[in-house]
């Protein structure tokens, strides 16, 4: 995978470069969703497919970046450790340019909810750029609140390196789905033997699970195609609610409005101000 510059308001788009017989650039929006299983797969007119772009989305929004032109030569971007820590990393030692107009940002007018099987995702009005998630799974996971102000290199800061995680009797149905399967417990995936009661290999936080669904969120909400003045909260949600969180969103033009950001506006996006010494060191 490579990551090029992009032009102002171009946005954020996949390159297919495998694909040669058919129009292979699929734009990041959340009106192209077309799967919300385990992960987020995009989908162009002519069916050509990105899935799990969440973690490649968190790293950019996490940086402060709202247009980009990614290559892939597959299907998939590469799991790398399971986070967004790699893109993030590699985005911030090369450096962010800024663009010679102003970026749209969308604030929040109004409460939407969505609702799905005891689980709810709502995003409010607010003054800033916010999220609050709740999590509830057997145990070692257990259960797991957290709160962010996600202004300027917060993302970076505390949600980049938390790596995907499932339930060790989830595994074996996981990959017969066709997930996990460069998946590697010591390295990119925090598995949760909730047998034993125990993880198999090291979390890297004591609330990581946590911090991972708050990193997922951050990457389906930068589908949007712009950052948000809000708060979004999910209870129990994943990669479905947030995609139907958007589109009800985006059905009610009274919910929300586009602006220009000034100065000061700008000055506390998400990702805005982040730099190389913002990145969590990993042992």
């Amino acid at each position: 995978m490579d990551i090029h510059p992009a032009t102002a308001d171009e946005g954020v788009k996949f390159i297919r470069t495998d694909v040669r017989d058919k129009d292979n650039v699929v734009d990041a929006h959340f009106d192209g969703v077309a799967s919300s299983s385990l992960c987020t797969t995009i989908k162009n007119r002519p069916g050509v497919t990105v899935m799990t772009v969440e973690h490649v989305m968190a790293g950019l929004a996490a940086c402060g970046i709202h247009n980009a032109l990614i290559e892939l030569d597959g299907p998939e971007p590469p799991i790398m450790d399971g986070s967004a820590l790699p893109f993030a990393t590699e985005l911030l030692r090369v450096g962010v340019s800024v663009l010679d107009r102003p970026v749209s940002v969308m604030r929040i007018r109004k409460k939407i909810s969505v609702w799905a099987e005891g689980s709810h995702a709502s995003i409010e009005p607010s003054k800033f750029s916010e999220m609050e998630f709740h999590i509830s799974f057997p145990r070692p996971i257990g259960k797991q609140r957290r709160v962010e102000n996600l202004a300027n290199g917060a993302i970076v800061r505390r949600l980049v390196d938390s790596r995907t995680f499932c339930l060790w009797s989830q595994v074996n149905e996981m990959r017969e789905q066709g997930f996990g399967l460069g998946g590697d417990l010591e390295c990119n995936v925090l598995v949760a033997d909730d047998v034993h009661n125990r993880y198999l290999g090291r979390s890297r936080h004591v609330d990581e699970c946590v911090r991972h669904k708050m990193l997922d969120a951050v990457g389906d909400l930068a589908l949007a195609g712009c950052p948000f003045i809000g708060k979004f909260t999910g209870f129990k949600s994943g990669h479905a609610l947030t995609n139907a969180l958007l589109k009800k969103l985006f059905s009610d033009p009274d919910a929300f409005e586009i602006i220009v950001a000034d100065a000061s506006i700008a000055s506390s996006l998400p990702g805005v101000g982040a730099d190389s010494s913002d990145v969590p060191v990993v042992h």
